[in-house]
């Protein structure tokens, strides 16, 4: 279960997702592309901390198919406290080249609102790769936000996230 345990530590990571609110957003850019006049995509740059983590491993021993790692976490931005963040991760195939993947659900809870986000992921014996989740919705001000999540472990209990959230 040892890589599931790298990805808990990265995977509060791949959640802090969202936030199209003026005090968190680093920046923000016009609409571009296929996207639909007024639509705005804001980047905005977060640390997310795991404060929490479990593991539990289900027959046979070492990663298998079914495994969880449930984390919880705080989510930084320039070092203050701006939201929480919850996380479920499920090994859904392990590979014999000693790899995994796994599927994983966030929910960023932020002073105007929730943002989800969810996507499929490897992990090797090295730890995971780049992570990049989907925005899937989310409620209060973040109510149409869409767009995807760029993350990165920088420790075992720090990930910088990237969010780009279009509404």
């Amino acid at each position: 279960m040892r890589r599931i345990n790298r990805l808990g530590l990265s995977a509060g990571t791949a959640l802090a997702t969202a936030l199209c609110c003026a005090p968190l957003a680093s920046a923000a850019a016009p609409a571009t592309g296929s996207r639909p006049a007024g639509d705005k995509e804001q980047i905005i740059h977060l640390t997310a901390v795991v404060t929490q983590a479990t593991s539990l491993g289900f027959p046979p021993p070492g990663p298998s198919q079914g495994d969880e790692l449930i984390v919880a976490g705080n989510l930084l931005q320039n070092g203050t406290q701006v939201g929480t963040y919850d996380e479920t991760c499920t090994t859904t195939r392990t590979d014999t080249d000693d790899t995994s993947t796994v599927q994983c659900v966030t929910t960023l809870t932020l002073p105007q609102g929730k943002i989800t986000v969810q996507g499929v992921f490897p992990i090797a014996d090295t730890g995971p790769g780049d992570i990049s989740l989907a925005i899937t919705g989310g409620t209060g001000l973040y109510r149409t936000a869409r767009g995807y999540v760029q993350a990165m472990n920088t420790s075992s209990t720090e990930t910088q996230v990237i969010l780009h959230v279009i509404r």
